[in-house]
């Protein structure tokens, strides 16, 4: 007795899609339809292709569906979603192969239906196919696969399988290409989303890594600066203390921006979360550590703190460490903008339902046009007298983000030319912003 054919049986797509789906039963078209309605009302492609896997079973052999999308330019297919009714599912989101590893290129570049009768077959006589092997241990007998398109460029693959062997025809395959270019808006979504998901995951990472790996070293290259400027390896004459003090300080600026860009990567990584503590006293818990930090900044422009407490000032829940970084960076910026020998003030007061706190300094302040810039990345304020501080525009942005996610919201107020006022109100317990 002869082993069962291995080989994969390549259709060719009808010259018109419409005029062979017309051909199609009154049931399968409606179940087209159905498909059509939940892409047009921008249900999720979970949703479209679990419905799809429900309602196509009574109409083409299923056990089994999946989808595949390309990615980096076209040179890997990367498993994007699959439902069955089994378990386990083995190949899952994620699994990823080289194209030209695979026997997918045929189907890609041909633009046809593959169909394999036998995949246990098939897998003997292509041992060294991982994703055939994998669906074979799942229990697949039988399989179909066709391209997907998308605005007239093909962006994956869906796959139709079938724990039965010999199930699919060309009527099958008609069906298969039918529901495939329903899925195609929806498709479209999901491949955008991913890409521009992996994107920002991407660069995150990449933000998180060089800011951290260079910290580090800027915190030693500072350290050493110091103990230069204080004579621990000999004294230094003025031209050597100046040029030491200019590389301690850019060294220091550095450092801030790294501080900024790490907060960053912290604030909208997947791993920020709140953790809000009961009973926290804003002045010792949050204002008092900070003060610590940037006093030096503050001294070097020879500005005079004046602390304003309004009595009465409650505890709040909050996280005293996350508000830290926003209090680090308007006291920073507070010193950074205002003018040497001027007023640095902090208010704290109680507020109907919380706390408010504001830093205000004597400085060139900002006009009140460049106010909507205020709190978003990456953004600066460009007045000329601005414009020549160094800055990312982060700090502020990292600020919002913080205390936003408790609920609060910040605020800036300026007269030009006189005074900046930057600071926030939080509620008493953090809420949904």
């Amino acid at each position: 007795m002869s082993a069962p054919s291995a080989s994969p049986v390549f259709i060719e797509p009808p010259g018109d899609l419409r005029a062979a789906v017309a051909e199609l039963s009154q049931c399968e078209r409606d179940i087209l339809d159905a498909i059509n309605q939940r892409v047009a009302a921008r249900e999720s492609l979970a949703d479209v292709i679990d419905l799809l896997f429900r309602e196509t079973r009574s109409i083409s052999p299923c056990d089994r569906i999946g989808l595949a999308l390309l990615e980096d330019e076209n040179r890997r297919i990367v498993a994007h979603y699959a439902t069955a009714d089994y378990e386990p599912i083995l190949l899952k989101k994620g699994y990823a192969e080289d194209l030209n590893s695979t026997s997918l290129a045929d189907v890609i570049e041909r633009n046809v239906v593959r169909i394999i009768g036998n995949l246990p077959a098939y897998l003997r006589d292509h041992p060294g196919s991982r994703a055939t092997a994998i669906l074979v241990k799942e229990g697949v007998q039988a399989s179909m696969t066709c391209p997907l398109f998308v605005e007239g460029r093909i962006a994956g693959v869906l796959f139709r399988s079938s724990r039965q062997p010999h199930v699919y025809d060309q009527r099958q395959a008609t069906l298969h290409l039918a529901v495939a270019e329903r899925l195609s808006q929806a498709v479209e979504k999901a491949w955008r989303i991913e890409q521009l998901s992996r994107a920002r995951q991407d660069y995150l990472e990449l933000l998180g890594f060089v800011s951290h790996e260079l910290k580090s070293p800027l915190a030693s290259m500072i350290s050493n600066a110091n103990l230069l400027l204080e004579g621990y390896v000999g004294r230094l004459d003025e031209e050597q203390a100046a040029k030491v003090q200019r590389i301690a300080h850019k060294g220091e600026y550095l450092l801030g921006l790294l501080r900024q860009y790490l907060d960053l990567a912290r604030l909208e990584g997947d791993e920020f979360r709140l953790r809000a503590r009961d009973g926290v006293d804003v002045m010792e818990d949050v204002i008092g550590p900070v003060r610590e930090i940037v006093q030096p900044h503050i001294d070097a422009k020879g500005m005079i703190v004046r602390e304003e407490v309004t009595g009465g000032v409650p505890k709040i829940a909050c996280n005293p460490e996350m508000l830290r970084i926003v209090m680090v960076n308007l006291l920073d910026n507070a010193a950074k903008y205002g003018h040497e020998g001027g007023d640095l003030r902090i208010f704290v007061s109680p507020e109907a339902t919380g706390v408010k706190v504001a830093v205000r300094n004597d400085g060139p302040g900002f006009p009140r046009s460049e106010r909507d810039k205020l709190f978003r990345k990456f953004s600066r304020l460009e007045t000329p007298e601005l414009i020549r501080r160094k800055g990312t525009g982060l700090g502020l942005y990292n600020c919002w983000r913080i205390v936003n996610a408790h609920g609060g919201r910040m605020f800036a107020e300026s007269e030009e030319g006189r005074w900046a006022e930057f600071g926030f109100i939080l509620p008493l317990a953090p809420s949904a912003a």
